[in-house]
């Protein structure tokens, strides 16, 4: 009996010595990395990649019709899918040229949203997906390389001081013209 108890004690101190030892390592791993967040401007239906606050890139988006907006708000991207698959009511889409969700999904806390590719390039720049945030395939492949589970998606329903330091001071399209009416 005395063995195990000792056993257990050791065990424990050096699960605590490995703890430590990981989230000093942690720790400096992230030290050296930028912070990075994605910002998205509904109205402007642009994405932005900013690290230590400064524009990484800008990509073109589509985003969620009136009839089903996108979610506004602060969230996670919790994962990262290389040619995704697309359930639907009782429809299963296996990746290729007829999967909506393109090339890549990022998956977003906010259940059942993301950001991903398309299979109707026509449709970036308009108000027409259904709360999903879309981009052209070659632009979420890029974007895909840039990002990491974790990471802080921001989605914006106004313009605001720091959305046209980022996105510019123009005026969003009309609905219309995006969608190339």
């Amino acid at each position: 009996m005395r063995k195990t108890e000792e056993a257990i004690k050791k065990v424990a101190a050096l699960t605590s010595v490995l703890m430590i030892a990981a989230a000093e390592a942690l720790a400096q791993e992230t030290q050296g990395q930028p912070a990075r967040r994605i910002v998205i401007s509904i109205p402007d239906r642009k994405l932005a990649v900013l690290a230590d606050g400064r524009v990484v890139k800008v990509f073109p988006t589509a985003v969620g019709s009136p009839h089903t907006p996108s979610p506004t708000g602060s969230y996670r991207i919790i994962q990262r899918v290389v040619n995704p698959t697309w359930y639907t009511k009782g429809k299963i889409v296996p990746p290729g040229k007829a999967n909506p969700l393109g090339t890549r999904w990022l998956g977003l806390s906010a259940k059942g949203y993301g950001i991903h590719g398309t299979n109707n390039p026509a449709s970036i720049g308009a108000n027409v997906s259904h709360g999903c945030i879309r981009l052209w395939n070659r632009d979420v492949e890029q974007l895909f390389t840039m990002v990491a589970i974790g990471d802080p998606v921001e989605l914006y329903d106004e313009r605001s001081p720091e959305t046209e330091s980022i996105f510019g001071s123009t005026e969003p399209m009309p609905d219309d013209v995006a969608a190339g009416q």
